[in-house]
């Protein structure tokens, strides 16, 4: 049976959201139906499991060996702050 529900949301995120739906055509409405079932599936990958979408960032980016990501975290927060 289908229930009708009204959710509140950005209309940017809205916009986003119909965009991608009429990219891939699926209506809204089995889009977050297809979401809401997927999280409360059960199905969820472990804490510590990479997702399919983590695994394809990866090797994305390309640093250093010697980065280090804390004093660059820090440096950022100092201009941010300044």
């Amino acid at each position: 049976m289908e229930t009708k529900l009204t959710l509140r949301l950005n209309r940017d995120i809205i916009e986003k959201a119909r965009e991608y739906a009429q990219q891939h055509k699926i209506s809204l409405s089995r889009m977050v139906e297809a979401y809401f079932s997927a999280l409360t599936s059960g199905n969820r990958p472990e804490k510590d499991e990479i997702t399919p979408l983590v695994k394809s960032l990866s090797g994305v980016i390309n640093l250093a060996n010697d980065f280090d990501y804390q004093t660059d975290i820090a440096e950022q927060a100092g201009k941010k702050h300044k």
